[in-house]
């Protein structure tokens, strides 16, 4: 008998459907909303909480690539068993404060936010089901096997983004901005969400990466004869270089995220017209 899936009870899917919606709040420039999202997931989400350590046994399934099959089966073992000895009163009862803090705090609509692998943590949630039938369940967890063993692909990071989040985003910032964002601001706004539960580590590695970047594709830039020939833009490069330097020692927050945004479409404008 196939079980029917509840996904409001599928941990992963709402912390991964609160994720899309502090993305899609912070593009807005929605602060409120994004500071509600951001204290539901500390709230629910603090370290050791069931919640936590729920979501960590899809993660160890749905988050690792290019693995090979002994290691995915150990991985897909300990991950049933670290699920199977969470106590299911207590991961129910948590579930369900999460559940009623986003239909009060947010709305029941983020339920039906657009999450990408959703089959794949659909499938991870049957895995960890003791109701499914033995051979449904060796096939399913073939499933997610193989699909640990693929090659990961580099570009997956930013397809987390959708075209809702890549339409706020021309929204706001529609004066010369193109119709899709670039990959690198994608992948700023996935480590940008994603700091929220791991103390921004990953945040600050990738910013220290991408400001450096920045800095050389603009002062580079402003060697141009364009710019030697314009002062204020000259003098404006210069302005800009300096402010990057201040971030690195800013807390990240919406306005530095925003400025290296702004400042990533710049970049890629001025290599797009070297290149021309």
């Amino acid at each position: 008998m196939k079980i029917k899936h509840n996904k409001k009870r599928n941990t992963a899917f709402v912390f991964e459907s609160l994720m899309r919606e502090a993305t899609v709040a912070i593009i807005k420039g929605d602060t409120q909303r994004k500071e509600i999202v951001v204290k539901i997931i500390k709230e629910h989400f603090k370290p050791d909480s069931i919640l936590k350590r729920h979501l960590e046994c899809y993660r160890s399934l749905y988050e690792n690539q290019s693995l090979t099959r002994e290691t995915s089966e150990k991985v897909l073992r300990e991950a049933k068993m670290a699920s199977r000895l969470i106590d299911p009163q207590g991961l129910f009862k948590k579930q369900t404060d999460l559940i009623n803090d986003i239909n009060s705090d947010l709305s029941p609509s983020v339920f039906s936010n657009f999450v990408p692998n959703y089959k794949t943590l659909a499938t991870i949630d049957q895995i960890f089901c003791d109701k499914v039938a033995p051979k449904s369940r060796v096939m399913l967890e073939n499933t997610i096997v193989e699909n640990m063993t693929k090659d990961s692909d580099p570009g997956q990071i930013t397809e987390e983004i959708d075209d809702v989040t890549v339409k706020c985003f021309v929204e706001k910032f529609n004066e010369k901005y193109s119709q899709t964002l670039a990959e690198e601001q994608k992948e700023l706004l996935t480590h940008y969400i994603a700091s929220f539960t791991d103390n921004a580590v990953s945040l600050k590695s990738f910013l220290n990466e991408e400001i450096a970047r920045l800095k050389t594709t603009i002062s580079e830039s402003s060697e141009h004869e364009m710019f030697q020939n314009d002062p204020d833009m000259h003098r404006k490069a210069t302005q800009i270089v300096e402010k990057l330097d201040t971030f690195r020692k800013t807390e990240i927050n919406d306005e530095v995220l925003l400025t290296v945004l702004r400042t990533q479409e710049l970049a890629k404008e001025l290599s797009d017209g070297s290149n021309n």
